[in-house]
């Protein structure tokens, strides 16, 4: 007779699931034991670093990813990053060992109390089941949850003693869609205002490269002969930044925002929420005179958002209604804002003078993956996203998440045979958060090249004390780190880098190792503007 154990892993095949991301605890065993030849256990050193490179791998793929937490403790570990990809919307099945149910009620060492509490409200779903036998069914339900929009991850608390017991029949694999179109009277509505714009203005978010809608954005654009932003702090790119309409990223506090946009009375909004703000400086939601127009797949996006009519739809079916709908604009195109000015080279480097060699070196089809809030504006200033599904970070604003998140993107690229290669830019402080990552990269032999920025500081820190005026903050310094021994500790190959010309020479090499590696660079202390 099937066991429970035998039922969920031919689901598991069934779904496409057969890689798993976690680091094993006794609770998780039963589940582990005898792990099938044809699945993949991707060990992470530490939870946090599980669920990054799990979160980095869904994306990349496209499809969901699953980690096995270790009850509890495991997944209390784990939650920072769980956390971004709630905010990411990233579908993810997270389950995690509970102990055996017969002692449940003695609440012994590792009981994971009101399991289905833990992890709230940053799931879409908890469930531990009643019955072993309801574990399959489950776990459909989780899939079913965390691909529909918005998608995000689901969690499961799974008893030890459950994986032996005899199942009941398979559940019967069933689909679900994943997109859904706008609706024709709003939909309508948003084209007559748009139509009837002198000056609109368009804002793409991370939901139109989830979507695959850059071409549809392009398209919208060049329609309404209209510029082009990204939405504040996005997490994914959804505009061609080499775009002649492309006017850059919008800054993410309330009162710069509308300052930003000013001049245009029609300002649409896609896959993005109405807005991301922080810090607070405050002032007018929009410029006088201006009307939102909001496209989400996220009802909360939608109910939250402090102005604008708001439209629940897919980004790219969406885009593709509204290019079909509106005319061609009878206005010129707007001017392409100017090539930022070469930056003077000094030693140690500037961040823009780094990140400006980065984009000279940049391979064609190269994935960004960054976590360096001190140096973003420079990077983003330097380096220009041209391509879909090719840069990745954070949309919490917790560290700890790109590094991994890293790995996983580039075990992505290696399992979908596309072989892109990934760089990832982190920043020294962020770089320690989920540092045992590396030691997977290594043993994956994942050709990983991370930059690190070393100002030997929390520079971010520092800027944001500055602008709220609390001086004294203690802890914002990072002295005594060494990059090199501890990248080279987890089998990374190193090396320091300190003119444009070494960059470029260390990035060629890099990026034909088999294997990572780690750029520590050295650059100058300045902090950076926050608005």
């Amino acid at each position: 007779m099937a066991t429970v154990r035998d039922t969920t892993y031919d689901l598991l095949r069934d779904l496409g699931m057969t890689t798993v991301f976690g680091n094993p605890g006794s609770t998780e065993e039963p589940f582990l034991q005898e792990f099938p030849a044809d699945f993949h256990y991707v060990l992470a050193l530490h939870e946090a670093s599980a669920v990054g490179m799990a979160d980095g791998y869904a994306q990349a793929t496209g499809r969901p990813a699953h980690i096995n937490l270790h009850t509890a403790p495991g997944t209390g570990n784990g939650m920072g990053n769980l956390v971004t990809a709630w905010h990411n919307k990233t579908p993810l099945i997270v389950t995690a060992g509970q102990q055996t149910r017969e002692m449940l009620l003695l609440e012994p060492r590792l009981t994971n109390r009101r399991a289905a509490e833990l992890t709230q409200p940053y799931v879409k779903w908890a469930y531990e089941p009643v019955r072993a036998q309801d574990i399959p069914a489950a776990l459909l339900r989780a899939y079913a949850t965390a691909v529909q929009p918005p998608a995000g991850p689901v969690f499961l608390s799974l008893p030890l003693d459950d994986w032996a017991q005899p199942a009941d029949p398979p559940p019967p694999l069933r689909s679900v869609a994943t997109r859904y179109a706008p609706d024709p009277e709003q939909l309508g509505h948003f084209a007559a205002v748009l139509a009837a714009s002198r000056s609109p203005a368009l804002v793409f978010g991370a939901a139109v490269d989830r979507a695959d809608g850059w071409a549809l954005a392009t398209a919208l654009a060049e329609r309404l002969a209209a510029p082009a932003w990204s939405a504040p702090a996005p997490e994914r790119a959804g505009f061609p930044e080499d775009h002649s309409h492309y006017r850059g990223v919008l800054p993410f506090a309330i009162g710069p925002l509308a300052e930003a946009i000013k001049g245009h009375d029609t300002v649409l909004v896609v896959g993005a929420p109405v807005f991301r703000y922080y810090p607070y400086v405050p002032g007018s939601y929009l410029p006088d005179g201006a009307r939102l127009l909001h496209v989400t797949d996220d009802p909360d996006e939608a109910a939250r958002a402090p102005v604008g009519d708001s439209l629940l739809a897919d980004s790219a079916l969406a885009l593709a209604a509204l290019v079909d709908l509106l005319p061609a604009a009878d206005r010129p195109p707007p001017e392409p804002r100017p090539t930022p000015t070469p930056p003077e080279v000094t030693r140690p480097l500037s961040a823009d003078a780094l990140f400006a060699a980065l984009a000279r070196n940049w391979p064609q089809d190269g994935v960004l993956v960054q976590e360096s809030p001190s140096n973003l504006p420079a990077l983003r200033r330097q380096l220009r996203i041209t391509r879909p599904a090719s840069y990745f970070t954070m949309a919490s604003g917790g560290l700890g998440y790109g590094l991994p998140a890293a790995v996983g993107v580039a075990l992505a690229e290696r399992d979908t045979g596309r072989e892109r290669p990934v760089i990832a830019v982190i920043g020294d402080g962020s770089f320690h958060y989920s540092v045992q990552a590396l030691w997977t990269a290594a043993r994956l032999r994942l050709p990983l090249v991370v930059i690190v920025p070393v100002n030997q500081q929390y520079a971010i820190l520092k800027a944001f004390a500055e602008l709220k005026e609390t001086p004294g903050v203690p802890g914002l310094d990072l002295p005594g780190l060494d990059i090199t021994a501890v990248a080279g500790g987890y089998g990374c190959a190193t090396a320091v880098v300190e003119t444009p010309e070494q960059l470029a020479d260390a990035l060629a090499v890099a990026l034909r190792r088999d294997g990572p590696t780690v750029l520590p660079v050295p650059i100058t202390t300045d902090l950076p503007r926050i608005i």
